[in-house]
């Protein structure tokens, strides 16, 4: 078992990784970083809960379609390790290109993590994003 300041650094590189992967509009990396099992759950800003990766999966194919640019900029990034369950809450500020549109938004996001794999290398996993609409 990883120490609790290591759980909380490879929790952060794994945050990291999903807001890499969406930054890029890459699949194949949002797929990595992601459970794909029926119990992982998203909610993007103004969406109805998607249930099950195969869902989860063309939601983001979606977005990737039709987004030219997504830019992150993260901030007040809090981190919590329970056992094998990592919590980050963090906001978003995101800046876009959709349809020849340029945008600029905040967003206050939970990403809720699960430890998979074997002891001697364990990582990761996104199980839920849980994006709102920052006021």
């Amino acid at each position: 078992m990883l120490s609790e300041n290591a759980d909380i650094l490879s929790l952060r590189d794994a945050n990291q990784r999903f807001y890499d992967a969406f930054g890029s509009l890459d699949m194949a990396q949002m797929d990595a970083v992601w459970e794909q099992s029926d119990r992982a759950l998203c909610v993007h800003p103004g969406w109805q809960p998607i249930v099950g990766w195969g869902d989860i999966r063309r939601s983001w194919q979606g977005i990737f379609n039709g987004a030219a640019l997504m830019h992150f900029n993260i901030h007040y990034v809090n981190i919590a390790v329970e056992g094998n369950c990592g919590f980050v809450t963090c906001v978003e500020s995101i800046t876009s290109v959709v349809e020849g549109q340029a945008q600029g938004f905040g967003v206050l996001a939970t990403n809720i993590f699960v430890r998979s794999g074997p002891d001697s290398d364990p990582r990761w996993l996104c199980i839920a994003h849980h994006a709102s609409p920052r006021l």
